[in-house]
């Protein structure tokens, strides 16, 4: 809110409201610039990693964001099981990157 009135103060004085009409103009095109380059590729990234966490099924070989490399055994809630060599672990849901080939877009490259 301070810089909008501090660059309404800036704004030419000459009687005109074209200077504001301007500045508003520039806000608009500056946030659909932040929306359509950071915004809306982040939140469809999030919608592609829960469709692939929705589709994971026992049996299914996943990676997880540490690196390792297994197969479900076990699913419950927001906890999986994996099998990864002769060891059992269990992660969160959220930190698998990668079924199968299919890589989640939210994964670090």
């Amino acid at each position: 809110m301070t810089t909008l009135f501090a660059l309404t103060l800036m704004a030419p004085t000459d009687g005109s409201s074209s200077g504001m009409i301007v500045l508003v103009i520039q806000f608009a095109a500056l946030i659909g610039i932040f929306y359509f380059l950071l915004i809306r590729p982040q939140s469809q990234a999030r919608k592609k990693h829960a469709e692939l966490l929705a589709g994971l099924k026992k049996g299914d070989e996943v990676v997880t964001a540490g690196g390792v490399i297994g197969k479900v055994k076990d699913i419950k809630d927001q906890r999986i099981t994996i099998e990864s060599g002769t060891a059992q672990l269990v992660v969160e849901r959220n930190r698998i990157v990668q079924v199968g080939s299919e890589v989640s877009p939210t994964a670090a490259q």
